[in-house]
């Protein structure tokens, strides 16, 4: 049988109708100890197949009458939370909406209870509700806000869509509420620090490296049985722009997130905002000194500093300003001065956009306070050793300055010849390597192979007697982490690393490439002594091979997104650029 149209026997009851009083009624009842229409209401508030009308209804009984719904009514204001409120039409939304304002407002008990509801669904419309929020009830909202916003951070093996949607949109909460933006970034940061440093270079490179075989193969035999037409060609670029490694390809996603908001954060109206920049560097600049700096053996997550940096010479020089004092201060422990060292090397030698009057005044400082070093060394009166324990940071800050050399060393000599000679001679780097302190046996060895090379070519200093001397008299540098078996080492024995080696997460890499100084491989045969073993790769990095496989953990010391970049359009989730976002 039908009826307009409609099969009246096969079509589900249109559920207009409601038992029990009002809700007001209701809770006067119960407040008399009769709680029959008390438990009717919450049966009907959990029916899964309530609808529209009925919501709206209900809620707005429930808006009238929130004064009345103290703690005694956890439970049924429980119920109303659990509303499946989200999908639903526009008029559920705004009424729910102003059901939780109303609450929050009246009953602060239950603040909680809403901001946690709030982050499980986390929608746009939600982020601003959590603004409203914070506005109508008070600012110390933000302390309730931070545990259950880190609470519900989706596990890190979580997909990269998962973990993108949630990133994005905490992001957005800082745009509302700046006064978290730190700890935000904090809890963001701290979980990309857990995938970086669980996907070692080793291993992504690895991956890609068996992706590209496996492409070849596949290439190989679908040509043998017929040509590839240009859909399947056109198809490629989308194909090589994922990271063969899982978790790289997530850290890869979530990089892209960080970068593209540093971005529109920073710049207004396509112009920088001088202000706005120095806000966030702020912000970044304290998360890098807790989370980043401590942090041994990540390869990506510290390019976020090294990316904002790129917008004005200023924050460069606050940055390397900030290593400096760090590695320079007996204050501060042993080890984190040598964690600066290496980020002041490694930001000197891989940041195109550090000129090289920066750099020459930030090798003064370095060189001078190694001779000082050495100088009190000698004034002390004792026979100075080779011991890493105690002259940790000298040897970091004498291969900071080898490392910086290695990959400057060409733009300070071109133009000028003559003072860039003169200028090298100054910094008496002999005085340097033949101190008793010998730096040469301790720096790795790439460093001091190429170190000694270029010096030698343009006899400024020359190394390869020291060199062969400590080749020699090599003995074996003990160290060992807390709770492990001592380790015999040679080939570093400083842990050294340096966080800005070449960037592998391809999407999120096209932001660094512009800005980065990639290692141009010396084609002078006179300038190399003769190869013994391997030969020297022709690759990006001549540290290639030598880095030791570290497994860092996060907040453990040593020893212990350009609109090219896609994103997912849907609603809540990052768009191509966070311009209208952010």
């Amino acid at each position: 049988m039908e009826v307009d149209g409609r099969d009246f026997l096969n079509t589900p009851l249109v559920k207009t109708v409601r038992f029990g009083g009002s809700v007001a009624e209701t809770l006067a009842k119960h407040k008399l100890g009769d709680s029959s229409d008390y438990e009717l209401l919450k049966h009907q508030l959990a029916d899964p197949d309530i609808k529209d009308a009925q919501i709206v209804s209900w809620l707005q009984e429930f808006r009238s009458c929130v004064t009345q719904l103290t703690k005694d009514h956890e439970q049924l204001i429980y119920t109303v939370l659990k509303l499946p409120w989200v999908g639903r039409s526009q008029a559920v939304v705004e009424e729910y909406m102003a059901f939780l304002g109303n609450l929050v407002s009246a009953q602060t008990v239950y603040l909680c209870a809403c901001l946690k509801m709030v982050v499980f669904h986390f929608t746009p419309t939600l982020i601003c509700f959590i603004y409203t929020v914070i506005v109508l009830s008070s600012s110390s909202t933000s302390r309730f806000l931070m545990p259950i916003l880190q609470e519900n951070f989706p596990f890190i093996q979580k997909s990269s869509r998962t973990l993108e949607c949630y990133v994005h949109n905490l992001l957005r909460v800082t745009v509302y509420i700046p006064s978290i933006r730190r700890d935000i970034l904090e809890v963001i940061i701290g979980k990309m620090l857990k995938l970086d440093v669980s996907a070692s270079r080793s291993d992504i490179e690895e991956a890609e490296e068996k992706a590209v075989q496996n492409q070849r193969s596949e290439e190989q035999t679908e040509e043998g049985l017929f040509d590839m037409d240009e859909d399947v060609q056109a198809d490629q670029p989308s194909r090589t722009a994922v990271m063969a490694h899982p978790v790289a390809e997530r850290l890869d996603t979530l990089m892209a997130v960080l970068m593209a908001y540093i971005k529109d954060f920073c710049h207004v109206n396509g112009s920088l905002h001088v202000e706005r920049t120095k806000e966030l560097y702020r912000d970044l600049w304290g998360v890098f000194d807790k989370l980043i700096l401590p942090t041994h053996g990540s390869c990506h997550v510290q390019y976020t500093l090294f990316y904002l940096c790129s917008f004005r010479l200023a924050l460069a020089e606050a940055f390397l300003d900030h290593l400096w004092k760090i590695l320079q201060s007996p204050s501060q422990p042993a080890i984190l001065r040598q964690a600066a060292a290496g980020y002041l090397g490694s930001f000197l030698a891989r940041a195109r956009f550090i000129p090289v009057v920066t750099v020459r005044a930030c090798l003064d400082l370095l060189v001078s306070w190694i001779h000082r070093y050495i100088d009190d060394q000698d004034k002390s009166g004792r026979q100075a050793c080779c011991d890493i324990s105690l002259h940790g940071p000298f040897y970091t800050g004498c291969q900071a300055v080898f490392y910086t050399l290695i990959f400057r060393h060409r733009a300070m000599l071109e133009g000028n010849m003559k003072k860039g000679l003169e200028y090298l001679q100054s910094l008496n780097l002999e005085r340097v390597v033949m101190c008793q302190l010998n730096p040469l046996k301790v720096c790795l060895p790439s460093v001091t192979s190429m170190f000694a090379a270029i010096t030698r070519k343009y006899q400024v200093v020359f190394c390869y007697t020291i060199i062969e001397r400590n080749n020699r008299h090599v003995l074996p540098v003990v160290r060992s982490s807390a709770g492990g078996d001592c380790v015999t080492t040679n080939t570093n024995p400083l842990d050294s690393f340096f966080p800005f080696d070449p960037y592998l997460l391809k999407r999120s890499g096209q932001l660094i490439e512009p800005f980065y100084q990639v290692w141009e491989e010396l084609v002078d045969t006179e300038l190399l002594p003769a190869k013994t073993g391997q030969q020297v790769k022709d690759e990006d990095d001549f540290l290639c091979g030598e880095m030791p496989q570290m497994e860092g953990i996060v907040g453990m010391t040593p020893g212990s997104y350009d609109s090219n970049i896609r994103s997912p359009s849907s609603v809540g989730s990052p768009s191509t650029a966070f311009q209208r976002l952010f």
